[in-house]
This record gives C-alpha cells, sequence and structure tokens, in this order.
C-alpha cells in the first residue's frame, strides 16, 4: 500500500478510501456460500418488487417502511445500536420531536455504504439529494438513484442539464418530508469524514440540520471504491448478521448567513477589535483545508464555522477525525487503483 500513501490524511494518516478488508471465512466458508446462495434470490425478488411495483401503489408511508425494512432484514440487518445526543436510553418518547429529524428539517448524513440510503428511508421517508464541490446547489434523486450513487464515481461538477435548487426551495417543495443531504459528496470506508460541499448553507437558518452517523459492523460493506457490487452483495449475504451504529447529534441551524451579512470591524488597532476577534479568524482560516470547496472564498467565515460544527459532530459521532482529502482526491485514487487492479 505504500503506492497509495499519497491518498493519506497528512495529518492523521487516515486512508478514508481504502477497502475494508473482509475477514477470511475458514471453516465457515460452506456456511457463508450457503447463506450467499439462500439469501441472494430473496434479495433481488423483495428488492424488485418494491422498486418496479410497491413504490408505486397507494400503501402509505407505513406500507412503504415495512417493505423497506424487509430488504433490510433479508441479509439480517436487524440489529441497531441508536444513540441520540441529550438522550438518556429508555426516554426517547420524551423528546421525540425535538431530538429526531421531523418533516421539515435537514438530515446531514455520513455517506459510506448503499444502506445508508435504504436506512434512513426507512426510518424517515425522506427527500434524497446530491451534493457536489463546486456549487451550493443540489440535485433531487430517488431513493433507488441514492443506493445506486454509492456504487459510482464522485462528480466535481453536476452534469450538464441537471436540474438543481436549493435546499430552502426544497423544503417549501416537500413541507411535509425531511431531506437528506450528503455532504462529503462520495462514499468512504468510515474512517474519516471529507470536506464539505457548501450545500448546507443554503438551508434557512430556521430549519434544523440533524448530523447522523452510520456505522457498520463487519465494516466491510462500505462501499468506498465505485463498481464494487459483487465484494458488496458477498460481504452483504454471506455473514449471519450485520449491525447498524446510529449517532444523531442535537440539531444545528444555519446561522452563517445572518452573520454573515453583518459587517465586522475591520481596524486591526481600533477599539471595536479585539485579540479574541483574531484568535477567532486564524481558527476559521485554519480550518479551510479541511472544508474544501470549489467556492473557496465564497464562503464567508462565520459559514465556514456552521460547517465546521457540523462536520465536528459527525467526527465525534463516528469517532473518527476529519481529513483534508476530497473528492479530487478520490478521483485520483480510484484511477490509481484501476489501473492496479488490471494488471
Amino acid at each position: 500500500m505504500e503506492k497509495y500513501s499519497q491518498y493519506r490524511d497528512r495529518g492523521s494518516g487516515i486512508a478514508p478510501f481504502f477497502p475494508i478488508p473482509t475477514k477470511p471465512s475458514g471453516l465457515y466458508l460452506p456456511f457463508h456460500i450457503f447463506l450467499f446462495l439462500f439469501r441472494i434470490p430473496i434479495l433481488l425478488t423483495v428488492t424488485l418488487s418494491y422498486f418496479i411495483v410497491l413504490q408505486w401503489l397507494p400503501i402509505g408511508s407505513l406500507g412503504k417502511k415495512a417493505s423497506l425494512w424487509l430488504i433490510l432484514g433479508t441479509p439480517g440487518i436487524w440489529w441497531i445500536d441508536l444513540q441520540i445526543d441529550g438522550v438518556k436510553r429508555g426516554s426517547l418518547a420524551k423528546y421525540h420531536q425535538t431530538r429526531l429529524p421531523q418533516p421539515g428539517t435537514i438530515i446531514a448524513s455520513s455517506l459510506t455504504s448503499p444502506i445508508d440510503a435504504l436506512y434512513l428511508a426507512a426510518i424517515f421517508d425522506p427527500i434524497f439529494t446530491t451534493s457536489y464541490p463546486s456549487t451550493r446547489l443540489v440535485h433531487q434523486i430517488s431513493l433507488f438513484q441514492a443506493l445506486l450513487r454509492a456504487f459510482t464515481e464522485p462528480q466535481l461538477e453536476p452534469p450538464p442539464n441537471t436540474n438543481l435548487c436549493n435546499l430552502e426551495t426544497l423544503i417549501r417543495k416537500h413541507p411535509h418530508r425531511a431531506v437528506v443531504v450528503f455532504p462529503e459528496c462520495t462514499t468512504t470506508n468510515g474512517r474519516g469524514i471529507l470536506p464539505f460541499s457548501p450545500s448546507l448553507l443554503t438551508s434557512p437558518p430556521r430549519t434544523k440540520i440533524f448530523p447522523i452517523s452510520l456505522r457498520y459492523s463487519p465494516g466491510d460493506i462500505t462501499t468506498p471504491v465505485p463498481g464494487s457490487y459483487l465484494t458488496f452483495l458477498w460481504n452483504l449475504l454471506s455473514k449471519p448478521t450485520h449491525c447498524i451504529r446510529v449517532r444523531i447529534a442535537e440539531a444545528v441551524y444555519n446561522n452563517g448567513q445572518t452573520a454573515a451579512s453583518v459587517p465586522r470591524p475591520t481596524s486591526p488597532n481600533g477599539y471595536n477589535s479585539n485579540f479574541l476577534d483574531t484568535l477567532q479568524d486564524d481558527i476559521s482560516s485554519s480550518s479551510e483545508t479541511l472544508l474544501g470547496s470549489e467556492e473557496g472564498d465564497g464562503i464567508a467565515p462565520s459559514e465556514r464555522r456552521v460547517l465546521d460544527k457540523i462536520a465536528e459532530a459527525l467526527a465525534r459521532l463516528g469517532r473518527v477525525k476529519r481529513v483534508g482529502l476530497g473528492v479530487k482526491e478520490k478521483l485520483d485514487f480510484v484511477r490509481a487503483w484501476s489501473r492496479q487492479r488490471r494488471r
């Protein structure tokens, strides 16, 4: 792996794009083969039935969620470890309206596997979007498209003629649905948080943004390398069970727009500025490498603090660190990885 050292974060040494190796089956290989062969026709049947027939029928939100849970249960995903910031175990009912995403809120989710979108759809029935590093606008996509994007190469810019809009418009258009944003713009192996797209900055100031981290055990059902369909299916269907570790942080508000519109004192030696102001500016500028964006200076310091807060929440929830590698480095890694696999 020395040839891929440039795709490790310089500060932490984390490699967020490397596939997580699968533990050898050993003596359990015949059992794993049996599970795979037994489950794959069932999974294909229930999945195709939902996306071709059931999702278009008037079965209601409850019926759709039940169908999605059937898809999740087929490969043995029924262990969900859920924790919410500020909520003790067993007392969720008291805080349900304020601590969980509701219609009209935004979910800023980590992105490591197609299971992310499937789980979020089964719980919250949201609107899914795609973000890009080069724009604040998002592209609304379906659940099926969200699943497929976990296997495709990331894109620095949206394709031509893509119908883009901002989050405020999307929330007004769908007031009875939550909106999911994947601010990292591409999948990782779950070992680091990539620089964010500025798309979250178009959310209304009073709209709650809930950072949600999803991690898996075993971790080999992540899809950091595009096109790994067969590997993903084998790792998903050959194991008896899988566990999803879900962590939901307290809501964050996009107050960067309001703060950015308020003029700040510019005189470094005047009475209207002090050391704490300049110290805060230094902290903001030092974090720019973790919020890489093609817009560069188009993001105000107050807006960067909003993205910082969400990124730090995702890193804390996932017990990982933020890294300076983004979509551009992911594309370079995929090309290098593909060339090596062909040899």
